[in-house]
């Protein structure tokens, strides 16, 4: 995912008020949901958890997450906590310090909320709403009273946002229903476990069920629809809602099932003729043209192409059908090396990279990597893959990373072994020499190779001996900001020069009017000299178009090497140098043109 996408999730489940009960889910909610939406093979959100502060601190948080933020953001706002409605039917959310008799000045309303989020810049917002919800609080009595109807979608689904493409709001239960935690729905005795909406917006993110159309992404309609089934299914009493004003779709995550989608691009009418010609000689050309068409740059011409020569493998003679199964196994996954193993390496050590090649056409290297165990990094790269592990638990370490693509799957194994940060340790299937401490256990080469550690010695201190020599982590690189910023400023040169070339211009035509019948606009133009800066102008604005490609594509073949600020930055900047360069580059020849043409006739 590409735009920059930023989470909120305010927790709250202690309060001051003896009236609100403890809730257990808030706290397990938010370390499930921060996992799951920070994951960068899943959500990949920039996550903040604001838990348990008061409504000042809530507040301001709010505010600020949904301030200075840019069209192409996608922000997401989750609460856990109480709901409580007013006497007069507005609805607030509890803080820590919340007086339910005071909800207006120790409460956050809900139309604050609705407030930041309609005056919000950023492209997408979404709520997610996961409280109990309790009706008006009763002067008469010290707790909050289960009545009344909350209506909870009212409070937000009321108008358009001022900016923006889009809002959302998903309630795990609306009216007058409760979000009841695992079946309860306060239970302080109990161990605290996540709240049935939110347990199942993490497992359909995490396990990609919530993907329902298999189209390899989650949208909001696919998670609204998973939800929907799980809660109802464990509770029928809750009835998750949503309401939402957006243009186009909404993708909330990567999924984890199922192979990627392509919208394929279908053959052309001919080729497809001369599939279903009754000639042998002719259906035999198609496929060939189809296996060309296999190789395209574009994937969904490929894409196209490949469903095409799957329908004649099935359906054609053995002969036809063999050639186009020999080319579709040019497209299947092949990741070169299938299997990377780290060696020993140190408990807590900075992670050592290795490098996996996609060979094969576009379409063959099109795919989604999956880790399946949680210390498993994987990174994309320009050639493939980049794969490092997590060093913060000790211990033999063996896993799988699953390739998806169009048409099938691949599997990367990968080995590692954590050993302690102190004491040494030796590579495996080496063993020291002459030291009698030592423990061996000597086993044939189909089972598993024994770490052997030697106690260190006092007069040296430890050392441990890794696998393979470790890769320095390269540092954040600068080179595509700064080449937007020269852009830039070239474009702004340009605009600039075009300004004055214009001025001189109009000085010379005023000029050139008042000589009546002598002289020539020729002259008049290069007596004040306004072809040099429009030659200026046409110069400057080419070139900083050609150097904010080169920064953009630096940053696209070299993305490891960026942070994610310094991507922003290049892609804002080579925007408005493009802004400013093309109009002057547009005017500039237009105005060599008509000095051509006119120059001629006055």
């Amino acid at each position: 995912m590409t735009d920059s996408r930023h989470a909120l999730i305010i927790a709250n489940d202690r309060y001051t008020d003896q009236g609100l009960k403890k809730l257990r889910a808030p706290a397990q909610d938010a370390a499930a949901l921060e996992k799951v939406l920070h994951d960068p093979q899943i959500g990949d959100f920039e996550v903040e958890v604001v838990h348990n502060a008061s409504a000042d601190v809530m507040r301001r948080r709010i505010q600020g997450f949904f301030n200075d933020r840019r069209r192409a953001d996608t922000l997401l706002l989750h609460f856990s906590c109480h709901g409580l409605k007013s006497e007069s039917g507005e609805l607030y959310f509890a803080a820590s310090d919340t007086e339910p008799p005071l909800l207006a000045a120790t409460a956050v309303p809900s139309q604050f909320v609705r407030s930041c989020m309609s005056v919000t810049r950023a492209g997408r917002s979404v709520l997610f709403l996961d409280c109990c919800y309790g009706g008006a609080f009763s002067r008469g009595s010290s707790s909050v009273r289960a009545s009344g109807d909350v209506n909870v979608l009212e409070s937000f689904a009321k108008d358009e946002p001022v900016s923006g493409r889009g809002w959302a709001v998903i309630t795990a239960s609306d009216s007058m229903e409760y979000a009841f935690e695992d079946n309860h729905l306060t239970d302080d005795s109990t161990a605290p476990r996540p709240s049935v909406f939110t347990h199942a917006v993490v497992e359909g993110l995490e396990t990609g069920e919530a993907d329902v159309d298999a189209d390899g992404k989650v949208s909001l309609d696919d998670l609204y629809e998973y939800v929907y089934r799980q809660v109802r299914e464990q509770n029928p009493h809750q009835t998750p809602k949503k309401a939402a004003e957006l243009h186009g779709e909404l993708h909330l995550a990567h999924s984890r099932r199922g192979r990627i989608k392509i919208a394929a691009v279908p053959s052309p009418p001919s080729l497809q003729t001369a599939l279903n010609s009754e000639e042998f000689l002719t259906r035999q050309g198609a496929v060939l043209e189809l296996q060309k068409r296999l190789q395209h740059m574009e994937l969904p011409v490929a894409e196209g192409a490949r469903q095409h020569l799957e329908e004649v493998a099935r359906n054609d003679i053995q002969q036809i059908a063999v050639m186009a199964s020999d080319a579709l196994g040019t497209i299947r996954l092949a990741p070169s090396p299938d299997h990377l193993d780290f060696g020993v390496v140190a408990k807590d050590s900075a992670p050592r990279k290795q490098s996996v090649t996609m060979h094969g056409p576009p379409l063959a290297r099109h795919c989604v990597a999956q880790p399946r165990q949680s210390w498993l990094r994987v990174d994309p790269t320009g050639s493939g893959l980049e794969v490092h592990v997590d060093t913060a638990t000790e211990g033999r370490l063996s896993g799988d990373i699953v390739l998806k693509g169009v048409a099938d799957e691949s599997v990367i194994h990968v080995e590692a072994e954590v050993a302690p940060a102190q004491g040494p340790a030796t590579e495996p299937g080496t063993e020291p020499k002459n030291d009698p401490t030592r423990t061996a256990d000597r086993r044939d080469d189909t089972q598993e190779t024994v770490v052997i550690q030697t106690p260190p010695r006092p007069e040296k201190p430890p050392v441990i001996t890794e696998h393979r020599e470790p890769t320095q982590q390269p540092s954040p690189s600068r080179r595509a900001p700064a080449l937007a910023g020269a852009a830039l400023a070239l474009a702004v040169a340009s605009i600039g020069t075009f300004v004055l070339a214009m001025q001189r211009a109009v000085t010379a035509i005023v000029e050139r009017g008042e000589e009546g019948v002598h002289g020539t606009i020729e002259e008049s133009v290069r007596e004040y000299g306004a072809l040099t800066p429009l030659i200026v102008c046409l110069v400057t604005g080419a070139v900083a178009l050609v150097v904010g490609a080169v920064a953009r594509h630096d940053l696209g073949t070299r993305r490891e090497h960026y942070t994610r600020q310094a991507a922003s930055s290049t892609h804002t900047l080579t925007s408005i140098a493009k802004g400013l360069a093309v109009p002057a580059l547009v005017l500039a020849v237009l105005a060599g043109i008509a000095y051509l043409v006119g120059s001629r006739h006055w």
